[in-house]
């Protein structure tokens, strides 16, 4: 997919974008270097989150380099021409706030969440390290480290993230999506100066960054500061097209077995490619997003119900759809068999049962319970700060713009039981899926 414009125009002048009631009250606009602003009000406390979304992620770290926008991102932690390593959220904290980073396929993010009358501190320091960071190769050591013991915690002691990444190195034979967000161990083993820089000198330039400021300001202050700080970092003139190897068509289906002897509980796992969220296009999106809702959701999903309370054949059912993509995405199915059912068994008993919600059709009644839910949820989401930020930073670095972000509650609410059976049908193809059985050294597999 090409990517979409992140704002709907690059406009000097703040430009408002609440439609209609019910929508956060959110106000954008573009500094003359190239670098996107959404500023989004909430006067019912005196803070603020101030967040830099970087549009790149693990999937657009060069060939071979894995793991080094992750650790790019632990590295901005150091020093700067004016900050001392450390000094950045010693200072944060020292004014009441807190703050962190995270790194995604799609997207890194920086944020400093504190009071309202400290936005231009944390804009100053902030500014200073999207092009002035200073490191050492004790830096590069130290961290390097650090990332290899994240990934020793997170990943080597954990069965099911191990075979997590198998699962998406299966689904994915070309595109980066297929390679894990923290990095392959023995590439993250030689990362060095030349390749932290090298993608920080590509990629962290404020025309390839998003600012998103949420909380009790007003836009035209936040422009005044944005123009300050941000406004004055040259734009990267060799920002190179955000283009990725895509996938191949999908014709086989795809299998693994995952053993391990630390494995407490075998499980059965399924991903088919799918569609992302498109701009100007996400009525399929939702169809699956509300399929996966029906499906495994809850407690009361159709697969909990056949499959747990019915049959008694397994004690775990989910489905899961992750939507905000550059590309194309997952849907997934997981079913955790019962004492005593084998996993051939459970997987079997789980492609019945999603065969037969596709020949039986959506229940109106549960379709329309799950809309109320959203709706309910979608109203509390306004009063979290943090989530509000993050939503619009995912979506906007992942092609997204502000006004799909505010018409996909509408969207989700049209969709149709007749529109879910067709995503069902076109998405849930065997050539286009990985199944996965995690699984006891000692378990037997029929």
């Amino acid at each position: 997919m090409v990517r979409a414009l992140a704002l709907s125009a690059a406009l000097f002048a703040a430009t408002p974008l609440l439609a209609k009631e019910g929508h956060e009250a959110v106000t954008t606009f573009t500094l003359d270097n190239g670098m996107d602003v959404v500023v989004i009000e909430d006067h019912r406390a005196p803070v603020v989150q101030h967040m830099v979304w970087y549009r790149a992620g693990s999937a657009d770290e060069p060939v071979g380099s894995s793991g080094v926008a992750h650790f790019l991102e632990h590295l901005l932690f150091k020093g700067t021409d004016t900050l001392a390593p450390g000094e950045f959220s010693a200072t944060v904290a020292a004014n009441g706030g807190n703050d962190n980073a995270f790194t995604s396929y799609d997207y890194t993010a920086y944020f400093q969440r504190v009071a309202a009358d400290r936005l231009e501190l944390m804009m100053r320091m902030e500014a200073d390290r999207m092009r002035n960071i200073r490191l050492s190769e004790e830096d590069i050591a130290t961290e390097r480290d650090v990332i290899l013991e994240e990934r020793n915690q997170r990943t080597e002691n954990s069965p099911r993230a191990l075979f997590g990444e198998q699962m998406s190195a299966s689904q994915y034979l070309n595109h980066r999506y297929g390679v894990p967000i923290i990095g392959w161990k023995h590439e993250m083993e030689t990362l060095d100066m030349e390749d932290a820089l090298s993608f920080y000198q590509t990629h962290y330039a404020p025309n390839n960054a998003i600012l998103v400021v949420t909380g009790d300001v007003e836009p035209d202050e936040v422009k005044t500061l944005a123009e300050q700080y941000y406004g004055v970092i040259p734009a990267n003139p060799d920002l190179p097209e955000r283009v990725r190897s895509q996938e191949p068509p999908q014709s086989a289906e795809r299998r693994l077995t995952f053993k391990d002897a630390r494995v407490s509980q075998p499980y059965v796992q399924r991903s088919y490619l799918a569609p992302e969220r498109d701009a100007g296009a996400q009525e399929k999106a939702a169809a699956l997003f509300l399929l996966a809702e029906l499906l495994g959701g809850s407690t009361t999903s159709y697969l909990n119900e056949k499959l747990q309370f019915e049959q008694q054949k397994v004690v775990y059912t989910g489905a899961f759809y992750r939507g905000v993509s550059l590309d194309d995405t997952t849907f997934d199915l997981l079913v955790v068999p019962a004492q005593g059912v084998s996993l051939q068994e459970a997987e079997e008993a789980m492609d019945q049962a999603v065969a037969d919600f596709i020949a039986e059709g959506v229940n109106e009644e549960d379709l329309d319970r799950i809309k109320m839910q959203l709706r309910a949820a979608q109203t509390y989401a306004r009063d979290n700060v943090d989530g509000i930020g993050n939503r619009y930073g995912r979506a906007l670095t992942s092609g997204l713009t502000v006004e799909d972000v505010q018409a996909w509650p509408d969207i989700l609410q049209a969709v149709t039981g007749e529109e879910i059976i067709a995503a069902a049908r076109e998405v849930l193809q065997p050539e286009a899926s990985v199944t996965g059985w995690l699984m006891r050294d000692d378990e037997v597999t029929q």
